[in-house]
């Protein structure tokens, strides 16, 4: 009966690709700190290059929206990602944390 459980490809029905999956507090908590700095990285990098061309703070502003885009759209992929793996694990037989 153990083997009904298992797909081609997983392994064992133990710790070991649903348990990789999990989403914890740090992960959300991990997105939050790329966010951070991919919002800081493209602001200082906004800001060099107002001080190299002296436009400031032209480039600093489109540095701070471009990373927070960046940060965005990071998250946004890897939120989708999960929620994509957490239907197909509901669709092929439901969870084993029953």
């Amino acid at each position: 009966m153990a083997h009904e459980r298992e797909r081609p490809g997983t392994g064992s029905t133990g710790p070991g690709k649903r348990a990789a999956r999990t989403v914890s507090p740090s992960s959300f908590a991990g997105h939050g700190f790329q966010l951070v700095i991919s919002i800081l990285l493209f602001l200082y990098l906004g800001k060099w290059v107002d001080g190299k061309l002296g436009t400031a703070p032209a480039f600093l502003i489109v540095g701070v929206f471009l990373g927070a885009a960046a940060g965005f759209y990071s998250m946004i992929r890897a939120l989708t990602a999960h929620q994509r793996d957490d239907r197909d694990d509901r669709e092929d037989g439901g969870s084993t944390n029953r």
